[in-house]
């Protein structure tokens, strides 16, 4: 998943960061409501974690600005524990689910993929041909058997994936897989396709390039 993590405790949004981060997902981390705007304006997200109370100004600004311009991104909002106000308003914002501090790091993470999976309308378990992802357990089977491959390449299938079947656009996958200070170019991106087609030779599912639209990953016929 790409998170975008919007905390201004440094030190919490640290260990968020970490903690995420080892958990295999991608996170962009900011620490004001100014910052969060115009990121969340430019970037495709999976999912977003708001804190309530930014630096300079309230998540809720942010999230009503999504949700006003079409925006469905599932979000998670934090809020402190004993604020009902706080879990209302985020609610009522649009957003998906929320999370009162102190909390435990694996409970976050679990809800997020919760929201995902639920945002994607799918469950654990996506099959297609003979290539199967499992969420839960964030790998992918070919034929039964696990295959390993670099996180990138991994990202790539995974958005072919939730959903298989519809057209994924070039720039939506370069723009999931950049780091803020690191644009992936489309030559990168087919590299990383190409080595995809060569590891699911023989599976049942072909990734197909559409000219001009981008790429699906089909069953062969």
């Amino acid at each position: 998943m790409r998170i975008l993590l919007a905390e201004d405790d440094a030190v919490l949004c640290g260990v968020m960061r970490k903690s995420l981060e080892g958990a295999g997902h991608r996170v962009d981390a900011v620490g004001s409501l100014a910052h969060t705007r115009s990121l969340w304006r430019e970037q495709p997200f999976d999912v977003v974690v708001l804190d309530i109370n930014l630096i300079d100004g309230s998540g809720i600004t942010a999230l009503l600005e999504a949700r006003a311009r079409g925006d469905h991104t599932p979000v998670l909002v934090l809020t402190a524990r004993n604020r009902t106000e706080e879990r209302i308003a985020g609610l009522n914002a649009g957003a998906d689910d929320y999370l009162g501090k102190p909390f435990d790091l694996a409970e976050v993470e679990a809800r997020l993929r919760a929201l995902v999976r639920r945002a994607s309308g799918g469950g654990d378990r996506v099959q297609l041909g003979g290539l199967m992802l499992d969420r839960q357990a964030r790998r992918f089977l070919l034929r039964g058997e696990a295959i390993d491959m670099p996180a990138r390449e991994f990202e790539v299938l995974w958005e072919l994936m939730t959903p298989p079947g519809r057209v994924v656009a070039k720039r939506a996958l370069s723009d999931k897989l950049s780091a803020l200070d690191e644009a992936l170019g489309d030559n990168a991106l087919e590299v990383f396709v190409s080595r995809l087609r060569k590891r699911l030779v023989g599976g049942g599912v072909v990734i197909r390039t559409l000219r001009g639209l981008g790429y699906a990953i089909e069953a062969e016929a």
